[in-house]
């Protein structure tokens, strides 16, 4: 009904759940097409297209857009961001789609601890005590000891503090910049930085690869898009739960396209390490009440 859906938190939450299942999508892409390319590759790709699809919002956003008042903080965040991409493509094409998922929920973990070591966050007992949890998630996730930690899984895992890096100067760029001018410059600088990574192990793409890259560059733009959106019009509380929706639609993907059929290890740690993440997510709004949400 219109009533409904003229909630801040509501139109919130639908965005979340937009951003969830586009970024899944382009996920899954990246799987399917690492059959033909190297991961290094699409990664490059990705962000050619995703600069193209920037380029109009640009336009339409005004010659201001155009200027960052913060632009080594967007360039540091760019080399941050190029070695997390790379490495999470990476752990996309060698890892089952839901163990990759899953310790990707460790980005909150993370986030927590960087804001202790770099912003000077207090965090409590309680916030620690989460942050052990969700590594003992990770722990059942990876199964050290029973299979071989490979590098797919190192990849996720540095993928994810990497990234909590780089929301951690997002945090800070969110006060300078608007949210196509932020996109469009990490689009460029990740662009440039992955070309040389991508041009040592170039090889053609066909042209229906070169389809779903175009299509999950879409997907990657409307998923930040709407990502930042729902952080926008509702209290990370309200949202974090949604992000869940990623180990359901992945799931789904993978056995629909690869006949993936997900262990429990990795529903049962990547639970674990969800619930831990919002854990952490809801203490956060608690002791910070005035505390603003930039991504």
């Amino acid at each position: 009904s219109p009533g409904f859906l003229a909630s801040a938190t509501t139109r919130g939450i639908l965005f979340m759940a937009l951003a969830s299942a586009s970024i899944s999508i382009m996920h899954t892409g990246v799987r399917y097409v690492s059959a033909d390319v190297h991961p290094f590759e699409v990664a490059f790709l990705r962000n050619v297209f995703t600069l193209v699809f920037t380029l109009p919002l640009m336009i339409q956003a005004g010659r201001s857009a155009w200027r960052s008042k913060a632009p080594k903080l967007q360039f540091g965040r760019s080399v941050i961001g190029v070695v997390s991409t790379l490495m999470w493509f990476y752990a996309l094409a060698n890892l089952p789609l839901a163990e990759s998922t899953s310790l990707s929920f460790t980005t909150g973990i993370f986030l927590t601890i960087g804001a202790a070591l770099f912003l000077g966050e207090k965090v409590g007992l309680r916030r620690w005590s989460a942050v052990l949890i969700g590594f003992i998630g990770t722990l059942i996730v990876l199964r050290p000891g029973f299979h071989d930690i490979g590098l797919g899984a190192i990849g996720a895992i540095g993928a994810s503090a990497l990234w909590a890096m780089s929301l951690l100067i997002m945090k800070v760029l969110g006060r300078k910049d608007g949210t196509v001018t932020i996109v469009f410059y990490s689009s460029l600088y990740l662009t440039l930085l992955s070309f040389p990574a991508a041009l040592y192990v170039w090889t053609w793409p066909s042209l229906e690869t070169l389809g779903v890259i175009v299509f999950m560059s879409a997907c990657a733009t409307a998923s930040h898009l709407a990502l930042t959106t729902a952080f926008k019009l509702a209290d990370a509380t309200a949202v974090m739960p949604i992000d869940f929706t990623r180990l359901i639609w992945v799931s789904i993907l993978a056995y629909v396209l690869f006949a993936e059929v997900p262990e429990p290890a990795a529903w049962i740690g990547g639970t674990i390490i969800f619930a831990s993440a919002l854990y952490i997510t809801y203490r956060e709004s608690r002791v910070s009440p005035q505390a603003e949400t930039t991504e």
